[in-house]
């Protein structure tokens, strides 16, 4: 006895994580995860415009991705000057794929925090981080693009750590805001997401990786037992701003070796 098959069955095509083509905009590119994510990107095809503060740096890193073969260029930006980033957008085409991740932390006791430290903090990682969102996206809309705007939140956008009531606090807003502007852009096919990392070893993160408290209590948290390393974030940012993630919006990419687990 024979069994026909289903005429109508064939094998789905995998999605791509290239990014041929498209534009993309890395804010914080000059170093740590901005960097990886401006590689990362440029990798799978993207041409990349790097923004970050310092010139120098910022010149460096772009004329190293050109000898590796890749469409990098510079964009002198501090993110947290809404008049500046918004002329520096009016200049550029929309962009189909942004990644922020320009932030501030200002760690130590809760008791011990500044209106200054507070105010610091809350501007770049959160007020820079809404209004670039919002900028990018009209323009998005503006052209027809269904684009990826990507968020470099982290893991203490979900639970609290030590010394860091002001970070947490900037973080788990960003959270909330990247949810509320997910349903207001989803129509429009505009994906927005974060990506929430644990502790990467970047120059930022030394100084709290060389205390031996702290990196006892860090290493006992990851329940994968290590540091985070910046090769780490670089395939969930390739994921997210890719045709593989189109069905991903309003939600956080946890790379977080299992901290948030329990």
């Amino acid at each position: 006895m024979t069994v026909d098959k289903d005429p109508a069955m064939t094998l789905p095509i995998p999605p791509s994580l290239r990014l041929d083509g498209k534009r993309a905009l890395v804010t914080g590119a000059s170093s740590g995860i901005g960097l990886g994510a401006a590689v990362a990107l440029a990798d799978q095809g993207a041409q990349v415009v790097c923004a970050a503060r310092g010139a120098d740096r910022l010149a460096d890193v772009v004329a190293q991705m050109a000898a590796k073969g890749y469409d990098a260029t510079a964009l002198v930006l501090d993110v947290g000057d809404l008049d500046a980033t918004a002329q520096a957008l009016a200049d550029q085409p929309a962009f189909d794929v942004v990644v922020n991740a320009a932030g501030l932390a200002r760690h130590g006791p809760a008791t011990a925090t500044t209106p200054a430290d507070f105010d610091a903090v809350m501007h770049v990682n959160l007020r820079a981080a809404y209004f670039l969102s919002a900028r990018t996206a009209d323009r998005m809309r503006a052209a027809g693009i269904a684009g990826s705007i990507i968020h470099i939140s982290s893991q203490m956008g979900h639970v609290g750590g030590i010394d860091r009531a002001v970070y947490c606090a900037s973080k788990h807003a960003l959270e909330g805001m990247v949810k509320a502007m997910a349903i207001e852009w989803g129509p429009h096919g505009i994906r927005i997401n974060t990506l929430c990392p644990t502790f990467i070893r970047t120059p930022l993160a030394e100084v709290t990786l060389r205390d031996p408290v702290r990196r006892a209590w860090i290493e006992d948290k990851i329940k994968l037992g290590r540091v985070g390393e910046i090769t780490d974030i670089m395939g969930g940012i390739s994921y997210l701003a890719s045709d593989a993630a189109a069905l991903v919006t309003g939600t956080a990419l946890m790379i977080d070796g299992g901290w948030t687990a329990d």
